[in-house]
């Protein structure tokens, strides 16, 4: 019960985490063009989603928890670890490539005259951040398959015994 409780919870933790990291890989062949002002207004929709960082660490909470209560399943236990690796890299990446730029523009309420550069490196950064957020997904997907295939050949051994 234990198991299936934090396996849910890293599904919905990392599919949540997902969701705004998507939709700032599909913003991004529409903003990367953007003037200066306009990219400057644009930006001001992200006011607020500090708060998704209770996501990212429920992501990663969650992860770990798993891929500590399948250890003892081969299968199970690389999808969940590759799945936490995964989630801890948009944590990487955020720390080393988006928040240096954030500080940088003051959370985008002041830009530098060589400001392409930082949005290059923010756009792509919370890019790189989606990719690895899919990838978690789809890794915590496939180690559910995993734990049913187990528990199906588990129950079948067990009927023959």
């Amino acid at each position: 019960m234990v198991k299936d409780t934090v396996r849910f919870l890293a599904v919905l933790f990392v599919a949540f985490a997902l969701a705004p990291s998507a939709a700032h890989l599909l913003e991004l062949p529409n903003k990367i063009g953007l003037t200066r002002d306009q990219y400057l207004t644009v930006q001001q929709i992200y006011n607020g989603w500090a708060l998704l960082g209770i996501v990212a660490m429920g992501a990663l909470i969650a992860t770990l928890l798993l891929a500590i209560l399948v250890r003892r399943s081969p299968r199970q236990f690389g999808l969940a670890a590759a799945a936490f690796a995964c989630v801890a890299a948009t944590q990487v990446v955020f720390w080393t490539w988006t928040f240096p730029m954030n500080r940088a523009t003051r959370n985008w309420q002041a830009l530098p005259q060589q400001w392409e550069p930082l949005r290059a490196q923010w756009e792509y950064s919370h890019a790189a951040a989606a990719l690895f957020n899919l990838a978690a997904l789809v890794l915590l997907l496939l180690s559910l398959v995993a734990a049913l295939r187990d528990e199906r050949a588990h129950s079948a051994s067990a009927h023959r015994a």
